[in-house]
């Protein structure tokens, strides 16, 4: 009974044991097979070694230092710009940055081949250097570099007929001369131009394509001071002493956004402005509150006017700004030379003249006596004026002056055709003078610069 037993178990054993045997070479089978069908969904064996075939059959006597056609007509190249981002622009180095995707498509009749199954021939960066390729260059570039990262960005297509195209994506900064006369309210038109570099028109003709420039979305773009508005293109020809050669061109169309100079400069000059107005408020004998607020607004403008200039480079004619900054200084400099001669004059009538003080009286002495003084301070002072502009009015020493104190001096025969003005409110008038003066200004600064 018990070998019976033994027996029964060993042949279970057995019998388990064929079973996972079979089960996983079945197992294997089935992995084998389902490698061997995404192999040939990938890269079917016969599509591969016709491939393979196909450009060593192309590549057998190809000559790629020699352009296609030659001889006989010249190669048109199409071109295609897809573009990725612009900027940041530099107005200080006068350039801007672009991202780019560069497509040239053209037709090599060496490379055409007869094949059914593969009309395209999709290859990567190792194939470009086996082929001919156009000499194109960027003329206004100042440095550009190509994308490496992970691979090469280039992508290369062959058709059956020929046709080739090639793509490359760069990135370059390109030159672009800003006419800064109406900064910061300028707009520009910054180029991308580009040729062969040794083969005249008559060897190569550059053509755009249908919709040979896009743009991706523009929120990517790093324009921080500028509004992008428009993009043209155009073809011309430059004539050198090589040869004509056919330039195309891509014109960027910026226009500056003025919100950060408002802030750092507009802003605070009109502040200024009107910050030394407060001065004609104040006595005319407080000298010291006087004197020290026209140095501090004076002082103020000129520090204004250096950190406006930083971010511009050093050009030798007047920008919008310049002008804005330099009338604002001129105002806030005015407003100080207001004082002082209203301090100079004042002063003076103040001091009694040496006839007077001899009382050396001309003919037209009308009988009347200087009065007495009484001090003041440390100053003398007249009791009345008017004795002072009498003596200087009736005694010649003054009639050629735009300044009188004296009411019978305004009404003389030479007062005709002149402007009388009362020194001693000359506050008065600049408080009326200045702020209309200014907002004058700034009405025809404005309307000219914007919308004229």
């Amino acid at each position: 009974m018990t070998v019976r037993l033994a027996v029964t178990l060993f042949t279970l054993f057995l019998l388990t044991q064929d079973a996972r045997s079979d089960l996983l070479e079945y197992g294997d089978d089935e992995e084998d097979l389902h490698d061997t069908t995404v192999n040939q969904m990938l890269v079917p064996r016969s599509h591969q070694e016709d491939a393979t075939l196909i450009l060593n059959n192309l590549l057998r006597e190809y000559d790629k230092t020699l352009r296609p056609d030659i001889g006989e007509k010249p190669t048109v190249i199409d071109v295609g710009i897809y573009v990725n981002s612009i900027g940041p622009v530099s107005s200080i180095d006068m350039e801007y940055q672009i991202d780019i995707i560069f497509a040239q498509t053209w037709v090599d009749t060496r490379l055409r081949y007869n094949s059914s199954s593969m009309r395209i021939l999709t290859l990567n960066s190792n194939m470009v250097g086996l082929i001919w390729l156009p000499d194109t260059i960027f003329r206004n570039s100042k440095n550009a570099d190509s994308h490496w990262i992970t691979t090469p960005n280039q992508l290369l297509r062959i058709w059956n007929n020929g046709k080739i195209l090639y793509t490359l994506r760069m990135t370059i900064n390109a030159e672009c001369q800003l006419q800064l006369h109406n900064f910061p309210m300028d707009e520009h038109s910054c180029p991308l131009e580009f040729s062969s570099y040794g083969y005249p028109r008559d060897e190569i003709v550059y053509k755009w394509k249908r919709n040979s420039v896009e743009t991706s979305d523009q929120k990517y773009w790093r324009l921080y001071q500028f509004d992008f508005m428009g993009l043209r293109n155009t073809t011309d020809v430059l004539t050198t002493t090589a040869g004509d050669y056919v330039l195309m061109t891509v014109y960027f169309d910026l226009s500056r956004r003025m919100g950060y100079f408002t802030i750092q400069t507009y802003i605070p000059c009109i502040l200024t402005v009107v910050l030394s107005w407060v001065s004609f408020w104040i006595k005319s004998d407080a000298t010291p509150a006087r004197t020290t607020l026209g140095i501090t607004t004076v002082l103020t403008m000129t520090t204004l006017s250096t950190v406006a200039r930083n971010s511009l480079p050093r050009v030798s004619y007047v920008t919008a700004m310049d002008l804005f900054v330099t009338v604002c200084f001129l105002f806030v400099f005015a407003a100080m030379i207001e004082y002082a001669m209203l301090n100079y004059y004042s002063y003076s009538i103040r001091r009694p003249p040496p006839k007077m003080q001899q009382m050396a009286y001309s003919s037209f002495n009308m009988g009347r006596t200087p009065r007495s003084m009484m001090p003041m301070g440390n100053s003398l002072f007249w009791h009345d004026y008017d004795d002072n502009c009498l003596y200087e009015c009736l005694d010649g020493k003054d009639c050629k002056s735009f300044f009188c104190c004296f009411e019978e001096c305004k009404e003389g025969g030479w007062r005709k055709g002149r402007i009388h003005l009362n020194i001693r409110e000359l506050d008065s008038y600049s408080r009326v003078f200045f702020p209309t003066s200014f907002l004058l200004f700034n009405i025809v600064y404005w309307v000219s610069y914007l919308y004229l």
